[in-house]
């Protein structure tokens, strides 16, 4: 089986925006606004341009303290954006959706990384940034949806138990969701890049099961910890 992957051309990566631009043109004859639409775009380019780069510089460090460096800045921002839906607490969240995130994402990233991976060196940037990354984003998620599940049901009168029975559950979804799917309905982003770069699909499916176990782990464990601080707290979103 051929090892490399197929570079795509400039040239040929510009159609890949067909489709994009032919959504455009539907949402304006439709008199919706597209600046909004623009501007993500714009800015996913301009974003998966400049990490690109940047990664080819951590990839090739020696040195660990760069890439703690660079988990603590992805820790830091997975934990205020999450607070997106919490905007009249997010100042004063942030620190424990940080710690949540770290404790759950942070043990999870560990255990598959020294343990099932046993980098070495432990920092390997090529593996830690990349899982550190989806562990971190998926976390993020479930730790929104659990938050702003468990403010609304705390509004509404519901006890702290029952609350975040609900937001646990809601919290959950997406990673359950992706546990039904993946395989089924889609083949992971991981996944399919290890096939399209030669590696067998049988080892691949290693890999992926690992990053599943990973993302259910870290998803759950962060938010449970951000409902363990909610519940221990009088956060109520009126209040705040």
């Amino acid at each position: 089986m051929d090892a490399s992957i197929q570079t795509i051309p400039v040239i040929n990566l510009l159609i890949a925006f067909i489709p994009v631009a032919i959504v455009l043109i539907i949402m304006l004859t439709w008199a919706q606004k597209t600046g909004q639409a623009l501007y993500a775009i714009a800015r996913m380019v301009l974003q998966l341009v400049v990490i690109g780069y940047l990664l080819v510089f951590i990839f090739e460090t020696k040195h660990s303290l760069i890439v703690v460096a660079v988990l603590t800045v992805m820790l830091v921002a997975a934990g205020w954006i999450s607070l997106n839906v919490m905007e009249e607490s997010r100042r004063q969240l942030l620190l424990p959706a940080v710690v949540s995130l770290l404790i759950g994402g942070g043990v999870t990233l560990l255990v598959v990384t020294q343990w099932v991976l046993a980098l070495d060196p432990w920092f390997l940037p090529r593996y830690m940034v990349p899982l550190a990354g989806m562990t971190f984003a998926n976390a993020m998620t479930s730790l929104s949806l659990a938050g702003e599940r468990y403010a609304a049901e705390i509004d509404k009168g519901e006890s702290k138990e029952d609350a975040r029975r609900t937001a646990m559950t809601t919290g959950m979804i997406p990673v359950v969701n992706a546990l039904f799917a993946v395989g089924l309905v889609a083949l992971p982003g991981m996944m399919t890049g290890q096939i399209l770069s030669g590696i067998s699909p049988l080892i691949a499916v290693r890999y992926q099961i690992m990053v599943m176990c990973m993302m259910f782990g870290g998803a759950g464990l962060s938010a449970a910890c951000f409902l363990w601080y909610l519940g221990r707290s009088q956060f109520t979103r009126r209040a705040a």
